[in-house]
């Protein structure tokens, strides 16, 4: 199946710069509550900020489209921020689960030929700290095609870097523009890569591509949510 073929979008622009430009970057699109108990409020005009300085990080650091981005953080704000960005810049992100073992990390980046890489020091579940950097490092040493590993601080875990691989997230962040236009896609232009769980084998790479993706996005919201204006859509 295909969609659009020849049509031009791009579905950061269409989650974020849309709804300022038509005057709801005040509205909240973020509500947040991480495991500890910290919370954390943001509306459209400040992702959109916080999504084109990424996209500009990223681009400083060397991705660009088409380039595979691996992406194993906690569900944080900056998990959506880096996907985003991601989008914003035609690179296609290939979401890893955030408990997943060293093993199927390195099994998913090497599959899908990933040489980015974006996770945080770690996160806690219920009581137990998860220590996603380190858990990323024992992967890492079976992928050497990943050229740059962007590390974001989120629960202050002791972590060691790598030189020449690792960053951190408020480095690379750290003076950028908080401009960029958005780059236009093909319609039929990969978005991002999820894999099956592997339960019954090895774990299969589902690519999505824009437009098609974006159709269904929509389409469940309208019709199987039955979201209206103002409702607020909880995943936990």
């Amino acid at each position: 199946a295909k969609w659009f073929v020849g049509g031009k979008l791009n579905a950061s622009y269409n989650c974020l710069d849309r709804h300022v430009i038509e005057g709801r970057g005040d509205r909240i699109a973020y509500y947040f509550e991480g495991e500890p108990g910290d919370t954390r409020t943001i509306t459209y005009a400040q992702m959109l900020v916080e999504v084109k300085k990424a996209a500009n990080a990223l681009i400083e650091i060397g991705i660009k489209a088409g380039d595979r981005v691996a992406i194993y953080m906690p569900m944080i704000p900056q998990l959506a921020i880096a996907m985003l960005a991601c989008a914003r810049i035609g690179a296609v992100h290939n979401i890893v689960f955030g408990g997943f073992s060293a093993q199927s990390i390195a099994d998913r980046i090497q599959d899908a030929n990933c040489k980015w890489v974006i996770t945080a020091d770690g996160n806690y579940r219920g009581d137990k700290p998860l220590h996603l950097k380190k858990i990323m490092d024992d992967a890492l040493a079976n992928c050497p095609s990943v050229k740059k590993c962007v590390v974001f601080n989120h629960s202050n875990f002791e972590i060691t870097m790598q030189p020449d691989r690792d960053v951190m997230w408020t480095e690379i962040i750290k003076g950028v523009s908080q401009k960029h236009e958005a780059d236009a896609m093909d319609a039929e232009d990969p978005l991002f890569i999820l894999y099956t769980s592997g339960s019954t084998g090895k774990p299969k790479g589902v690519l999505h591509t824009t437009a098609g993706y974006m159709v269904w996005a929509a389409y469940t919201f309208v019709n199987v949510f039955q979201y209206k204006p103002g409702d607020v859509f909880w995943c936990t």
